[in-house]
């Protein structure tokens, strides 16, 4: 079996989050004492996938000092000039993408069972699984309809008038033929991956989340009070990489 790989998209200022994310990037947010970013690379580890690519652009020494102490993951970093958009950062990597590979954005908290994605994406034989999780305001995120079988039918960007409440939760798993479909400089998965593999018949499949599972997208000061005592109060376990500092 080819080795599971990952990209953790890191790149973002984080505006909303200022004045927090004026020194750090945003995955950088401690939650229980640790930068949110560690948990999910260890996420990742639990799940078996220790080579991972994360792309970087605002503070990036924030991140490569702080992992630096880590030696049981294989860490490669993209280093952008410019913001290349989620699709355009794994255009980038393609070299190293070359197998089976998550894609996570790097503010979402989430304890996902990753291992039941992957079983899923490849029972579907899909090219690409999405995660979705359901919403009360669709018009504010990226809205999925589903068939019957999983298949993905349509994607639309904050919707005037949604078909659906069930939205990108900023998780997928990629094979790196989809890579194919990503155009140079900047892209992004929704905008512009999203439709053309739509188009092109792929087989492009949905994950929707169990109501047990935790996932909160921190894009504001409020949601990231709110994992913060998410955290505290037990509503999710935080894991950890280990380190010898520890």
């Amino acid at each position: 079996m080819a080795v599971l790989k990952a990209l953790v998209l890191a790149a973002g200022e984080g505006t909303r989050l200022r004045p927090l994310t004026l020194d750090r990037p945003k995955p950088m947010l401690p939650i229980g004492g640790r930068p949110m970013l560690e948990h999910t690379l260890a996420l990742l580890k639990q799940h078996g996938v220790r080579d991972v690519a994360i792309n970087l652009h605002h503070k990036s020494e924030v991140i490569t000092s702080y992992f630096s102490r880590f030696s049981d993951m294989n860490i490669v970093y993209s280093h952008e000039a410019e913001i290349l958009g989620t699709a355009g950062a794994a255009k980038k990597l393609a070299h190293f993408l070359d197998s089976t590979f998550f894609v996570i954005y790097g503010d979402v908290l989430t304890d996902l069972d990753l291992s039941a994605l992957l079983a899923y994406h490849r029972a579907k034989d899909a090219a690409i699984t999405i995660v979705l999780y359901e919403v009360e305001d669709p018009t504010r995120c990226g809205i999925v309809e589903v068939d019957r079988s999983g298949r993905v039918g349509s994607f639309v960007e904050k919707p005037s008038a949604p078909k659906s409440n069930l939205a990108n939760a900023g998780i997928y798993v990629v094979e790196p033929s989809v890579l194919s479909h990503i155009p140079g400089g900047f892209a992004d998965f929704g905008f512009d991956v999203f439709p053309a593999l739509i188009a092109a018949n792929a087989a492009f499949y949905a994950f929707p989340i169990h109501s047990d599972t935790y996932l909160l997208d921190i894009g504001s000061l409020e949601r990231y009070a709110q994992a913060c005592r998410d955290a505290e109060e037990g509503r999710i376990c935080l894991l950890h990489l280990e380190s010898p500092q520890d």
